[in-house]
């Protein structure tokens, strides 16, 4: 199957899908923290990013990774106008995954490389939803390799790339985590 076949077979089917290059493939649905936290994240970028002239946008916006990949993040950034019939963001620089118990694997090895190899992507933020965590991949330039950090409770994530800083807080309001203390 091509890229093309793809979007033209996705609409019309039950569920959501990603591409891997080569066939479609399924994505589960996440828990109530999972969707939670997306919302909170779309709901911080959004009024941050409106001054700056970026744009939130997920879980239905579709980046080209290697190959013919198209990937579905929860939540990126673009700071480039996309057509609003076009399938694929172009020029994304920031991808935020929220990482379920079930998806580890795949947003930590399999799109971690697939997002490297998209040169305008320079923020890969991992959101964990099992408790309050990021861990933060950056680069300088797109054929630099990823850096790694970590942010917790009460710390800011800093994106330079869109010209705002939030708080790793905001992106869990309102969740239920287990074992740990609410967010504000």
């Amino acid at each position: 199957m091509t890229r093309e076949e793809f979007f033209a077979w996705s609409p019309p089917v039950d569920g959501r899908y990603e591409f891997d290059g080569f066939q479609p493939v399924a994505m589960t649905g996440g828990s109530i923290n999972h969707n939670l936290i997306m919302l909170n994240i779309q709901r911080a970028l959004y009024p941050r990013l409106k001054e700056t002239g970026g744009r939130p946008l997920g879980p239905d916006a579709g980046v080209a990774t290697i190959g013919n990949a198209v990937r579905y993040p929860d939540a990126l950034i673009t700071c480039a106008k996309p057509p609003g019939a076009s399938y694929l963001v172009p020029g994304v620089c920031v991808v935020f995954e929220v990482v379920s118990q079930n998806s580890g694997r795949t947003e930590r090895i399999l799109k971690l490389r697939e997002y490297q190899a998209v040169a305008s992507i320079l923020r890969y933020i991992l959101v964990e939803s099992t408790g309050i965590g990021l861990t933060v991949l950056s680069r300088a330039h797109g054929t630099d390799p990823w850096i790694t950090s970590t942010l917790i409770a009460g710390e800011s994530l800093s994106l330079p790339e869109a010209g705002i800083e939030v708080p790793v807080d905001e992106f869990y309001e309102d969740v239920d985590l287990p074992n740990s203390a609410p967010a504000a």
